[in-house]
């Protein structure tokens, strides 16, 4: 069908592993006869699931986007990962979409993965649907499930549909409530949706208080729906059997009547100049585009993967890269189904669209046709920090920048994968968000790349700072035979909040330090910033004030002045009580119930904060803490020991915080053989 802006629905299927996203998203498709049957994954015959690796190992590693029509409506879907080592793709569909549907497994009900994914949604000010999937599973328990979302989401959880005949079907609770469910009358609930609804809006409340529902016009209550799906002052419940098809047509009928279109969501994050700006879903404005997945395909090359937020995309326009003066040609346009490529000859506001074979196009890149838009950026995503690393280096001599393209491939295709070169240790690094993560990546490596690598456990990624306030001074005064150097600087430091990172402030008055040399002060200063003061890592957190120094008018080079603000801010540093910060990690662990004393005896000797367990399903329970990194080498390999295989966990930053006394003298003196002749 060619379709309108108003006519797009771009939702995100999303939730904890083994919810059933990837199943839901084949219904949807062959429900709307986007394919002539559904896939699955026993068979490796999904649309998402394509790559070899995800066929071998029965889950999603990576986003797939396919679209399917409806009932007048085009739909846009997203099917994510459920595993939160491969969140950073996951994320990244977000700044697509104007609806998240978090997928909740009615066998084993509300999940980490579950909570997780409603927050990051909520953050990002999307509209939310919780899908309750497998609801023919365990029927019976599907009360107590809609008690458990909530009271883990809030009282504005509430049921558009609800199951009946154990189900084997759905009944509609908003626009036909009639007859009974197996967890109660439609009537009620039907009660419930219009009391929420009706809150948002006062004019639609006096009308509904005077008049009651029958005062209100199809267009007010659904105007008023769509406002609290907006501001998040409802979340409908779906119930669905996706692998029967239950409930999935019904689903599609949702989105067409009430899920918002790119017309009505909240307005994406934009800004320019940094203030904020409002993209307009215009066909006729200036184009602007957020490319939000990368495809690196060693057959078919680069696909970059954008949503049209404002103007039109046609196939041989030329459109512009964030700031650059040269534009590209778009030759070909794609629409994606899978791991199909289906040429189009324009993408809508609202669309989502391919260009291939454009090797400048990053992730987050924006994309437009006029350089008015040059200063136009999406406000960033909230990626988890990839805190699993492995040092990493070619196993075969003569691969290494073979290697190092494919790790920068990688990471352009990740957001959830870093890669860093510790050049004084001539160590490559990759960090990811858990172990299976850089399995995965592994694999790539060799299987998609062809190249064998070696790896071993990297540096933990300790910080340095300050303590208290300090002053540093040096004269830098050097005389070779012919021109010499001179350069003196005095500065101040003191600490910043935790997180801050770095500050620079010229407080030099009268022209002690004439202003060309101040940028290589300055240059100097960061030269330690990198390098460390007492132990080798990077400096943070702290605020540098130069406030005066002297010059020589024949003497006086930036390389003096670059090796005085270096040497002050040492002096300085020595003084200011400097410390060692180590990573600390928000951990969770699910084990056994019968496990329990293990592994909080566990986590005590690795200086773990229990801050408490939860009740989960089955008997088994969750551990949450924040450990040091450091502590959690090996705690893979202990955990399946301590729980025969069955303990799993998950780990994401938190902070950094000092080491312990006895840990910061190990660090230092290990350094400092090194560095005894700098």
């Amino acid at each position: 069908m060619s379709y309108s802006t108003a006519q797009i629905r771009n939702v995100a299927l999303a939730g904890h592993s083994g919810a059933g996203k990837t199943t839901l998203f084949e219904a949807l498709l062959f429900a709307g006869g986007a394919i002539p049957a559904a896939g699955s994954l026993e068979r490796g015959s999904t649309v998402s699931d394509f790559d070899p690796m995800e066929k071998a190992r029965g889950h999603s590693l990576n986003t797939a986007i396919a679209s399917t029509d409806h009932a007048g409506i085009h739909v846009n879907l997203i099917d994510t990962p459920g595993y939160p080592d491969f969140r950073g793709p996951s994320l990244s569909a977000f700044s697509a979409v104007e609806t998240v549907a978090v997928v909740v497994n009615a066998a084993t009900g509300v999940e980490y993965g579950t909570r997780r994914m409603m927050e990051y949604a909520r953050a990002r000010n999307l509209c939310r649907v919780l899908v309750v999937n497998k609801i023919d599973v365990d029927p019976g328990h599907l009360p107590v499930l809609l008690e458990e979302l909530r009271d883990a989401f809030g009282p504005e959880c509430l049921p558009i549909n609800l199951p009946a005949d154990k189900g084997t079907r759905v009944v509609d609770c908003f626009f036909n409530p009639e007859g009974d469910s197996d967890l109660g009358p439609v009537a009620d609930a039907h009660q419930r949706i219009v009391d929420q609804v009706v809150e948002i809006n006062e004019q639609v409340m006096e009308r509904y208080l005077e008049d009651g529902e029958e005062g209100l016009s199809g267009q007010a209550l659904h105007d008023a729906f769509e406002q609290c799906l907006r501001e998040g002052h409802l979340v409908p419940v779906c119930f669905v059997s996706a692998r029967n098809g239950v409930g999935v047509t019904e689903l599609l009928d949702l989105a067409e009547k009430l899920f918002p279109n790119p017309m009505e969501g909240n307005p994406p994050p934009f800004e320019k100049n940094g203030q904020p700006f409002a993209a307009q879903p215009d066909p006729d404005a200036h184009v602007v585009a957020d490319v939000f997945k990368i495809v690196n395909d060693p057959f078919v090359g680069k696909l970059s993967v954008f949503r049209v937020f404002q103007g039109t995309v046609r196939r041989d326009s030329q459109l512009f890269i964030d700031d650059g003066r040269k534009p590209f040609k778009v030759g070909h346009l794609f629409k994606l189904q899978g791991k199909d490529h289906v040429e189009v000859d324009q993408a809508l506001p609202g669309d989502i669209a391919a260009v291939a074979k454009v090797d400048d196009i990053h992730f987050d890149a924006v994309l437009h046709d006029s350089h008015d838009e040059d200063d136009i950026r999406l406000k960033p995503l909230d990626f988890p920090k990839p805190m699993f690393g492995l040092a990493i280096e070619a196993a075969t001599r003569g691969q290494e920048q073979k290697l190092a393209t494919t790790l920068h491939k990688l990471a352009e295709e990740d957001p959830g994968f870093l890669v860093e070169h510790n050049t004084e240790l001539n160590e490559t690094v990759i960090r990811g968000l858990g172990e299976l993560h850089l399995r995965v990546m592994l694999e790539r490596i060799r299987e998609r790349y062809g190249v064998d690598v070696a790896t071993h456990p990297p540096r933990i990624a300790y910080r340095e700072t300050i303590g208290a306030q300090a002053e540093g001074h040096y004269r830098h005064k050097k005389q070779t035979g012919g021109a010499g150097q001179f350069g003196e600087v005095f500065l101040r430091i003191e600490p910043l909040e935790r997180g801050k990172g770095f500050e620079f402030v010229d407080a030099v008055k009268g022209g002690t330090i004439p202003g060309q040399f101040i940028p290589a002060v300055e240059k100097g200063v960061r030269q330690v910033l990198d390098g460390g003061a007492i132990a080798g890592y990077q400096l943070q957190d702290v605020r540098v004030t130069v406030y005066d120094g002297k010059y020589h008018s024949v003497d006086s080079k930036e390389v003096a002045f670059v090796a005085a603000g270096k040497k002050a801010f040492l002096d300085a540093i020595l003084k200011a009580r400097p410390q060692v910060l180590e990573p600390i990690v928000d951990l969770v662990v699910a084990v056994p119930e019968e496990h329990m004393g293990d592994i909080t005896g566990q986590l005590a000797g690795k200086r773990a904060r229990i801050h408490g367990t939860d009740a989960g399903r089955g008997g088994e329970m969750l551990v949450k803490a924040q450990v040091p990194l450091s502590e959690l080498g090996d705690y893979a390999t202990e955990l399946k020991g301590a729980t025969a295989g069955r303990g799993r966990y998950e780990l994401e930053f938190s902070h950094y915080e000092p080491v312990p006394g006895a840990v910061q003298k190990q660090l230092v003196e290990a350094y400092r053989p090194r560095h005894d002749d700098d």
